[in-house]
């Protein structure tokens, strides 16, 4: 059915001096914005507090190390939300993430990098002596993998969860992961031991640093990591981390956040906000540190654990994760289940003045603070990976609703699925992830985000060669589309004497009705959950059309249409953050924001001068006769100019039977990328085709030699066997028994297909099976070679 022309109608409204106006209907069932929440594992209905005013807080990096591809899974996910939020839905948004530089993991790395500098520039510290700390090291630290292995070897109980068989598995996978790394890392080891004889010490010590920092780095921050107090030192570190953070977010296109936080700069506050849920009594001071009371907590008719919502104690796993590398001892907690607001800092820590001693905030009480200071006691929404759910979201919530007193300080909580690779979660600890910018060295930020964009931002996804092939091949479709548009609107259209309207009526209408139902496809999707997978998908599937459109219709095409509907994806890929710049449609030209326009005005009369010209060249050669050499070689300069020439100031030129050529206006490096690309495919299909004549060459000289050896008529061995007169076997030699007859039977049967197979053989060679053979053998040598 037709989306034109058609509704319902009000009854009619009279107004002096006006015929009757028929409103239209007004529609009550129209969709809302839904939206996954994890605190109801539900879609919802997305309600903000203040009109349309949308405070959103998202969890930043703890930065202690540079970003990977897993971080990219969430930020740009979050990215994506953002803007159609911002772009599409019209909300104003307040947007404030968090940068962590107060954590064990930072502690840690800024020290052992620290203690490694200090070592590496220790000339006391000779190679032999390295050697003998490498090798004590990478003994500690196996003996930490077997520990791990031995725990998880005692069976779970019978009565464990879903949840807790879950942990153990992933455990396991982690645990095979890291036993390999650990091989591998002794091989490498082996390998620069080997190669230390003899090389000046600078080399040989940078590469066993290079093959054993992290076993070596642990050993030393066991030794010495209490004597680093230069609170400088921490700090260089993260600020190093947090800029580089911003450098690769600015990398993917992600939009800059409109409030910056660090937990640094709100130590203060985070003393003050402790200190009032000490107050209601729903927390406590013990050695110095800060621990949250989760049953006092609860006895107050809160609710703990409204992300995971859980009955059962926090496994050990989870109170790590909780506490982090530098948790002080269980005991000084009152139930294993409290977590720490405030740490008592050890030595080799940093630590701020509070009413409880010197010391540090924990992990969760940063979000709860900074949040609450820019975005107000209640957040519309708050965002993270998923593997913040519990215990850092939960912990978030529970410590901010006991502190303001309020019953729900999180509206909508949303969290990005993880990112896999083979099989597990994407992660620095497993060294199974690839940083941003190793990734951005072989893929586009734009293909990076239709990855994404091409998943469930709520669910886990693959890293992998097809999931990246499959943004690119969406990509190409989109920019091939969007050029081809380009070339039918420098045409005169307005020209045409065949008319500017629907001229093929029924091809006509029916593109507009897909384009309709296309909008209202992507609307209802993207309503749903942000479902941008399939808001892509029904885009590409109308480019498609439009393309089998384009060629139906020969060249009556409706121009104007065709145009709108490049606008159209255009105008969603912006809001999607696939294509900046201010062009109507179409990816703009190496990166630029709005110049490709201006060239392709500039560019048109020579170009259509010169594509014009050559096409004429082109013609007549190929009128020429087959054979003649001035058709070969003008050929070959016509292929020339289109693949080189070109390619270099960015032009693709697309020959096409019996029509004009078509040039577009293309980034120089894609337009090589692409050509080396099919060179790389046409060398290997000739390398595919030699293996197959190599392996049938083999095939055939394997069938053929034992002919050289042996005619049919000396087939059978006379020290073998004694011959009758046709040369069949009658008895083995110094038999007294003859053959049975159904053994001579079956001699007699091998000889004939042996002699059938010879005579094959001597007529594909015309009797010369020696020259014949030594033909092959010469063209497996050069094939070889």
């Amino acid at each position: 059915m037709s989306l034109c022309g058609s509704g319902e109608f009000e009854s009619p409204v009279e107004i002096k001096g006006h015929p009757p106006w028929l409103p239209p209907k007004r529609k009550t069932d129209v969709p809302v914005l839904k939206l996954y929440n994890s605190l109801t594992d539900t879609k919802v209905d997305f309600v903000p507090l203040r009109g349309r005013t949308v405070r959103w807080y998202s969890c930043g990096p703890t930065v202690y190390d540079s970003t990977h591809m897993g971080h990219a899974r969430c930020y740009l996910s979050l990215d994506i939300l953002r803007r159609i939020m911002e772009d599409y839905f019209n909300y104003d948004v307040i947007y404030q993430i968090n940068i962590t530089d107060i954590d064990d993991k930072i502690i840690l790395r800024a020290r052992q990098n620290k203690l490694i500098d200090d070592y590496m520039s220790d000339e006391s510290i000779t190679v032999e002596k390295m050697l003998v700390d490498v090798a004590e090291s990478t003994k500690a630290f196996q003996a930490k993998l077997l520990k791990k292995e031995q725990e998880l070897s005692v069976p779970l109980p019978e009565s464990a969860n879903s949840r807790a068989r879950q942990e153990r598995e992933d455990a396991a996978g982690q645990l095979k992961l890291k036993q390999s790394n650990f091989d591998s890392m002794m091989k490498n080891i082996e390998a620069a031991k080997g190669r230390s004889e003899g090389r000046p010490p600078k080399e040989a010590k940078e590469e066993l640093l290079a093959a054993a920092r992290e076993p070596l780095a642990a050993m030393l921050d066991a030794q010495k990591g209490s004597t680093i107090t230069d609170h400088t030192v921490f700090d260089a570190h993260t600020r190093k981390f947090e800029r580089e953070y911003m450098e690769d977010m600015d990398a993917l296109g992600i939009r800059k956040p409109d409030v910056l936080t660090r937990v640094t700069e709100y130590v203060p506050q985070i003393v003050s906000f402790i200190q009032k849920i000490i107050d209601k009594g729903l927390a406590y001071e013990t050695n110095g540190s800060v621990y949250l009371d989760i049953e006092r907590f609860k006895k107050d008719g809160n609710h703990y654990r409204k992300c995971v919502p859980s009955k059962g104690d926090t496994s050990k796993a989870d109170i790590e994760e909780s506490e982090g590398a530098l948790a002080a001892t269980a005991s000084d907690k009152k139930h294993p289940n409290d977590f720490a607001l405030w740490k008592c800092s050890k030595a080799g820590e940093p630590e701020w003045e509070s009413p409880w001693g010197r010391g540090r905030p924990g992990w969760h009480i940063e979000c709860s603070v900074v949040a609450s200071d820019i975005l107000g006691e209640n957040l519309d929404m708050h965002s993270g990976g998923s593997d913040l759910k519990f215990p850092h979201h939960d912990n978030e919530l529970a410590q901010s609703e006991a502190a303001l007193g309020i019953n729900q300080w999180v509206n909508y909580f949303t969290h990005a699925g993880h990112l896999h690779i083979k099989g597990l979660k994407m992660s620095k600890s497993l060294k199974n992830f690839i940083t941003i910018r190793q990734a951005l060295e072989h893929h586009s930020a734009r293909q990076l985000r239709l990855m994404f964009l091409l998943q469930d931002w709520d669910k886990p996804m693959n890293f992998s060669d097809q999931t990246v092939e499959d943004a690119k091949s969406k990509e190409s479709s989109f920019k091939n589309f969007f050029q081809r548009v380009k070339a039918l609107l420098r045409e005169d259209y307005l020209a045409d004497p065949n008319g500017v309207g629907f001229r093929v009526k029924e091809k006509d209408h029916a593109l507009l009705d897909l384009l309709l139902s296309t909008q209202e496809t992507v609307h209802n999707a993207l309503l749903d959950n942000f479902d941008t997978k399939t808001s892509i998908i029904s885009m590409i599937n109308l480019v498609a059309e439009s393309n089998k459109y384009l060629q139906d219709v020969g060249e009556k095409p409706a121009v104007l249409l065709i145009r709108k509907i490049a606008v159209y994806c255009t105008k969603m890929l912006k809001i999607f953050g696939v294509i900046e710049g201010m062009d109507d449609f179409g990816f703009p030209l190496g990166g630029s924001t709005g110049a490709s326009a201006d060239a392709e005005t500039l560019a048109k009369p020579y170009l259509d001068t010169f594509v014009s010209f050559r096409d004429s060249i082109r013609n007549f050669a190929l009128s020429l006769p087959k054979g003649d050499p001035a058709k070969t070689q003008l050929l070959q300069v016509c292929d020339e100019v289109r693949d080189k020439a070109l390619v270099d100031i960015g032009v693709r030129l697309e020959d096409r039977v019996d029509q004009a050529s078509i040039w577009k206006l293309d980034d120089p490096a894609v337009l090589k990328a692409e050509i080396l690309e099919k060179e790389n495919k046409k060398l290997e299909q000739i390398r595919l085709k030699q293996e197959k004549r190599v392996a049938a060459i083999e095939k055939e000289l394997a069938n053929l030699k034992p002919f050289l050896e042996k005619s049919p008529d000396r087939y059978f061995s006379s020290e073998e066997y004694e011959l009758g007169e046709d040369g069949i076997p009658t008895k083995k030699k110094g038999a007294a028994e003859p053959l049975a007859k159904s053994k001579i039977k079956g001699l007699k049967k091998e000889l004939t297909v042996y002699r059938k197979n010879f005579d094959k053989a001597m007529k594909k060679c015309s009797g010369d099976l020696s020259g014949y053979i030594g033909q092959l053998e010469k063209e497996l040598n050069e094939l070889n070679i």
